[in-house]
């Protein structure tokens, strides 16, 4: 799509902006064109656009190891108002879904720009109602309110240990396989679901060592809704509060997954503790020392929220207070696929929360302006999809990355993949 603030002089003028065209991103492109904001045009004031980062839709997804298949994701919730269609159980999630985002971009004809990246968003004055300004490497918008749906896929966590070593070493962000670990020993460091992933598939032609700095969460009953409603709660408390946020996956626990199972048929899920320190051909506990070929830091994710400083939102906590996905500091600023809705269902929800609570902000734009082929409430024979079904044996928990450090690994500063996604 054309760029339309390419190397602008004069800032185009939205009224919101969405940051990241991920699962979050784009259930909130969504209900914005459900609730009645049109897509904006070049050149004349008002309406929503959504600036994606990447080159091609999919987010995070499309950055995903090839070796990840939809049998074995974490699980992947329907958008709004498109069911995934069933797809192969061997079919690379990073080609399913991208596939999947692209149409319903289509479908919905959501104006997305890409690629476009957000270096910072800043109050065009101090007066509270005031619009905001959005610098990108492409010019600079301006917007009267912003969904920030990011995600946290671009900043990998890597926890610091003393020592060095010598081998090959990579995050999970960067794993496309086990291939080149064919008859190696693989130290496996994180106990969530991306190192039991890892694992799964390693153990199978290699050598693995699995390590982890508390012992791993297992759940062993079904992922109900209630369940998942209880997750979220707890992440919900902490985002509230203004901590450092935990994504959701980190507090599930590992469940009874495809590649749970293959690791346990493998022998892989045998956890040593945290080491002490790196050395030039592996790692040691105190005075044992253990020699690896490779390190594979399966240790989670930070959310990509740098853009957002000027701002000043951040609580003294450490992250950034809201109240449900609206930054608290600041009401024209809302979070998306962050803390309590970092999975693929909870994005869905927050995106439509986010508008409605725009909405309430901005003036409901479906009194003024028609928005063909898209319902508003209220129509005849219409009603509000919300969320669908779930792929994978997603109950509303799952996501494409956790956006904490895994559990079991340290958190220098805590942090559902490209953020964004």
């Amino acid at each position: 799509m054309t760029v339309y603030g390419a190397t602008n002089s004069v800032p185009e003028r939205v009224d919101v902006l969405v940051v990241g065209a991920g699962q979050a991103g784009l259930s909130a492109a969504y209900h914005l064109r459900r609730r009645g904001f049109a897509p904006h045009r070049a050149g004349v004031d008002g309406g929503f656009v959504v600036l994606d980062a990447n080159a091609a839709p999919g987010g995070a997804w499309a950055h995903r190891s090839p070796s990840l298949r939809m049998a074995t994701v974490h699980g992947v919730h329907d958008l709004p108002d498109a069911e995934l269609p069933p797809p192969d159980p061997d079919a690379p999630a990073r080609e399913v879904v991208p596939e999947y985002f692209a149409a319903y971009e289509a479908r919905h004809t959501l104006p997305v720009v890409r690629p476009v990246a957000v270096n910072a968003v800043r109050a065009e004055s101090e007066r509270p109602d005031s619009r905001l300004l959005v610098e990108t490497d492409r010019g600079t918008w301006s917007t009267r309110a912003l969904i920030n749906a990011t995600g946290t896929w671009t900043r990998p966590f890597l926890p610091y240990y003393p020592g060095r070593f010598a081998g090959r070493q990579l995050h999970y962000a960067d794993y496309r396989g086990p291939e080149e670990f064919a008859g190696r020993r693989v130290l496996v460091v994180g106990g969530g679901a991306s190192a039991v992933q890892v694992l799964s598939e390693v153990a199978a032609v290699g050598e693995t060592v699995w390590v982890t700095r508390s012992e791993p969460v297992y759940h062993d009953g079904p992922f109900t809704p209630e369940y998942g409603r209880a997750v979220v709660a707890k992440v919900e408390e902490r985002v509230r509060q203004g901590l450092p946020v935990r994504s959701v996956v980190s507090v599930t626990g590992l469940g009874p997954s495809v590649a749970y199972r293959r690791a346990e048929e493998l022998g892989a899920l045998h956890r040593r503790p945290m080491f002490d320190r790196l050395t030039e051909h592996g790692v040691a506990w105190g005075d044992e020392e253990l020699a690896v070929d490779a390190i594979v830091w399966a240790t989670g994710f930070r959310p990509e929220v740098g853009h957002l400083a000027p701002l000043g939102l951040r609580s003294p906590g450490g992250g950034i207070a809201l109240t449900g996905t609206r930054a608290t500091a600041d009401p024209r600023v809302h979070l998306v696929g962050y803390g309590p809705s970092a999975s693929t269902v909870g994005a869905n929800r927050a995106g439509r929360a986010a508008v409605n609570d725009l909405v309430g902000l901005l003036g409901d734009p479906a009194a003024r302006i028609p928005t063909p082929g898209i319902p508003t409430p209220g129509d005849p024979g219409t009603s509000d999809p919300g969320v669908n079904g779930s792929r994978s044996g997603d109950s509303g928990v799952g996501a494409p990355n956790a956006g904490v450090p895994d559990a079991g690994v340290p958190a220098m500063v805590p942090a559902m993949v490209p953020a964004a996604v």
